[in-house]
């Protein structure tokens, strides 16, 4: 009995890596992938076996990626609620790539209370940039105009780039919610890696069989990337100035996405205590591969200059526990 691997692709740039046999199996074969012991099984990203053996060097400090750079075609772009649809898993659960305040647990709850396997993943070719502003900080009046300190973080492509980032899954139900919280940004899916290097699979593999052929069906993950201005207002407002001055125009921001702002305070605090919450690796990775506007400064380097005195301010008491890290 002979034994093949094939991968074949479908809509949306989904592809299957499929096991044929001539004959009826009577076990499941077991594949390397590693697998945490409770993800839900999800659909399947664009795969390539050279892929999940890439590996990025890391940056020059010399170096730094386009301000505005190009979206990879691997990872398409989720526009419409019903594009969610296309990434969640047969058990009713769609998986969340968190980069920011998702670093911490008690964050991604205040939300997402019903998640389920949180936990540490790598994301290649992407980097961290504190570069749009955030209107949730007007609200909270933790927003500093007059220092330009308003800003989120998002992330965009950069070869070369590897971040720490955290995974979990959410149900169906709770995508408006998602799409609400995070309305200025751009959806793209993903696929992270494991802190071992494999990609994200089902527990034991979801082997699905059909006629002769098993289908192994691998993680991806939501990811909220860099937007742009024209595509935010034609895109989530409708192109409705009412809608954007609901969220955005009565706290007097007519660009939401620029280069010259700072981190809010309370907010990389936050950031920062959170990735230090998940071990030595995830905070050096934050701290080295986090930029600002420039794409030049790291935090690291922006906490000892500029920014010096931030990890020692605490947040308002009222925000204590949301932004403790």
């Amino acid at each position: 009995m002979s034994t093949s691997l094939r991968a074949s692709v479908s809509p949306f740039g989904q592809s299957r890596v499929t096991l044929t046999r001539q004959h009826p199996i009577h076990h499941l074969p077991a594949f390397a992938f590693s697998a945490s012991d409770s993800q839900p099984y999800t659909s399947l990203l664009r795969y390539s076996w050279e892929a999940n053996r890439r590996r990025y060097p890391r940056r020059s400090a010399m170096s730094y990626c386009d301000v505005q750079p190009s979206f990879p075609s691997d990872s398409p772009e989720l526009i419409s609620e019903s594009d969610f649809e296309k990434v969640v898993s047969p058990d009713g659960y769609v998986s969340i790539c968190g980069f920011g305040s998702l670093l911490s647990e008690k964050s991604a709850r205040s939300t997402f209370p019903n998640l389920i396997n949180f936990r540490v993943g790598r994301l290649n070719g992407f980097q961290r940039v504190f570069a749009h502003a955030a209107p949730i900080f007007f609200e909270r009046g933790i927003a500093n105009p007059e220092t330009k300190e308003i800003s989120s973080l998002s992330v965009e492509p950069c070869e070369g780039e590897i971040l720490m980032v955290t995974v979990f899954e959410i149900q169906r139900s709770e995508i408006p919610s998602f799409i609400e919280r995070e309305h200025e940004f751009r959806f793209l899916a993903v696929t992270p890696e494991a802190i071992d290097g494999n990609r994200y699979t089902s527990p034991a593999p979801k082997l699905i069989l059909i006629s002769n052929r098993v289908l192994v069906w691998i993680l991806m993950q939501v990811l909220c990337a860099r937007y742009s201005d024209d595509e935010y207002f034609q895109n989530r407002c409708k192109g409705s100035q009412e809608i954007y001055f609901q969220r955005y125009g009565r706290y007097n921001i007519d660009k939401i996405w620029r280069d010259d702002i700072l981190p809010c305070r309370v907010y990389l605090r936050h950031c920062v205590l959170a990735a230090k919450n998940l071990g030595d690796a995830v905070y050096n990775n934050f701290v080295d591969h986090t930029f600002l506007g420039d794409r030049k400064t790291t935090i690291r380097e922006y906490l000892a200059t500029t920014g010096s005195g931030i990890m020692e301010e605490e947040p308002p008491e009222l925000l204590k526990s949301r932004y403790g890290g």
